[in-house]
C-alpha cells in the first residue's frame, strides 16, 4: 500500500473488519435512472427490467481477500446484506442481527451502529451509501467501499470490486503497513436535480479510509469550466469523421456532450443518447434502448473522463452494458477531454470498471484522447 509522507501508518496487530451490502445499490443505473434512492426508484428500476449486481460485486472482491488471507474475522449482516456473499469463503463470519427489517437505509446506519468493535467498515453501494455509514461511523472508525452505485464521486471507494479485495487482503496480512487518508470527502448528489439535468453535487462529511494511489479513486471535482474553444474543435472533427452507417453512442458529461452540439443535436448531457446518420435516434436511453438502436449495425462509443477521478466507464455510465462495449472494441472508444482535464487528474490515467473483469482487461492499456483539432494525448487506461 503507498500513500502520502504526511500520512502515518498505524501500529496494529490486526484490523477488524465490518463488511455491509446495499443490495439495491446500482440497480436504476443500467435502465438510466441515475440512482436509487427511494423505494419509488428502486419499484421503477426493477419494472424496466433492471438485475443488481451488488452482491456479485461483493463476491468477487471479498474472495480475492478471502484467497489472501484466509481465516479473517469478518462482522457482518444477515442474508443478502453481507452474510449471502460470504458462503463458501474462506472467513470467520459473524452475522449481526438485526431488530427488525426495514429493507431501507435505516438497516445500513443500524449494522454500522452495532459495529462499535469494527476498525474498519466495508460497504458495497454508492454514494448514498457512503452517506449512510459516514454518518453513524465511530470517531477512530475507517470505511471503504466496493463501488456498487449509479453515483460514486466520494473519495472512499475502491476503483473495482478486484481492487478493493486485494487492498483488503493487504491490511489482513500486514496491518502495521495501513496508511489513512483522514479526510476524504464524503459526497453525494441531488437525484431528483440530476434527473432533470442539473449536477448538483454536495459535500456531506469527511471519513477516514485507506490510502493507495493505484486502488482508491479521487473525490470528483468542483463545477466546471467552460468547454473553450479546444473542446469544441475536438467535437466538430469527430462530428465530421462519423460514419453514416454506425450508430453512435455519446456517454454524459458536457465534453462529450460537445459532439452532439457539434451535430446540431440537444443532448440529454447526464444521460446516454445515441446519433445515427447524424440524426437523434435514441435520447437519455437505457441499456435496452442502445442494445435495440445498435442491433445489425457497427458501434462506436463517444466518452468524456468523470472529474478528477480519470473514470471512463462505470460511473454514471452503466447503462453502456458489456456486450455493447465489447461489439465496440477498443478501436471503438472515442475519447474526449481538455488538456487541462487531463493534467488536472488525481492521478495521470483513466480507469475503468465494466463489470466484467475480462473485458476490463482487454481495454487496459494505451488510448487517445481528442484534446482539441488535430491534437491528442495518450493516456494509460488501468483496469483496476
Amino acid at each position: 500500500m503507498d500513500g502520502a509522507a504526511d500520512h502515518n501508518a498505524t501500529e496494529w496487530t490486526k484490523v477488524k473488519f465490518g463488511l455491509i451490502v446495499n443490495p439495491i445499490a446500482g440497480l436504476g443505473g443500467s435502465v438510466g435512472l441515475k440512482g436509487t434512492d427511494g423505494p419509488d426508484t428502486v419499484a421503477r428500476a426493477l419494472q424496466l427490467g433492471a438485475v443488481a449486481h451488488a452482491g456479485e460485486r461483493t463476491r468477487r472482491a471479498m474472495t480475492i481477500m478471502s484467497n489472501r488471507a484466509p481465516g479473517t474475522v469478518i462482522k457482518t449482516g444477515p442474508d443478502e446484506l453481507g452474510a449471502d456473499w460470504l458462503k463458501g469463503l474462506n472467513f470467520q463470519v459473524e452475522t449481526i442481527k438485526l431488530s427488525d427489517r426495514s429493507h431501507t437505509a435505516r438497516d445500513t446506519r443500524e449494522l454500522v451502529s452495532a459495529m462499535t468493535d469494527i476498525d474498519l467498515v466495508v460497504f458495497a453501494g454508492g454514494d448514498g451509501t457512503a452517506r449512510d455509514v459516514a454518518s453513524r461511523l465511530g470517531q477512530k472508525q475507517a470505511m471503504l467501499g466496493i463501488p456498487c452505485g449509479v453515483k460514486m464521486h466520494s473519495g472512499v471507494f475502491a476503483v473495482s470490486p478486484e481492487a478493493a479485495g486485494a487492498l483488503l487482503g493487504d491490511m489482513a496480512v500486514h496491518p502495521n503497513r495501513v496508511v489513512w487518508d483522514d479526510h476524504a470527502e464524503v459526497m453525494d448528489i441531488d437525484e431528483a436535480a440530476l434527473r432533470a439535468g442539473r449536477l448538483a453535487p454536495k459535500l456531506y462529511d469527511h471519513a477516514r479510509t485507506p490510502l493507495s494511489r493505484n486502488r482508491i479513486q479521487a473525490s470528483k471535482g468542483g463545477p466546471r469550466r467552460d468547454w473553450g474553444v479546444a473542446l469544441l474543435g475536438a467535437a466538430a472533427e469527430i462530428a465530421e469523421n462519423m460514419d453514416p452507417e454506425t450508430l453512435y453512442i455519446i456517454g454524459p458529461g458536457t465534453s462529450a456532450g460537445a459532439v452532439a452540439k457539434a451535430l446540431g443535436i440537444e443532448s440529454s448531457v447526464l444521460g446516454i443518447d445515441a446519433v445515427l446518420g447524424g440524426e437523434l435516434v435514441a435520447s437519455d436511453a437505457n441499456l435496452d434502448e442502445l442494445e435495440a438502436a445498435a442491433r445489425g449495425r457497427s458501434v462506436q462509443i463517444i466518452l468524456g473522463v468523470t472529474g478528477r477521478q480519470g473514470f471512463l466507464l462505470g460511473r454514471g455510465n452503466q447503462q453502456i452494458g458489456p456486450e455493447l462495449i465489447k461489439r465496440a472494441g477498443r478501436d471503438g472508444l472515442i475519447l474526449i477531454a481538455t488538456e487541462d482535464k487531463l493534467a488536472a487528474l488525481a492521478r495521470p490515467r483513466l480507469w475503468i470498471d465494466t463489470d466484467d473483469p475480462e473485458l476490463d482487461k482487454n481495454l487496459a492499456g494505451f488510448l487517445r484522447v481528442k484534446t482539441a483539432r488535430g491534437r491528442e494525448m495518450v493516456m494509460r487506461v488501468i483496469a483496476n
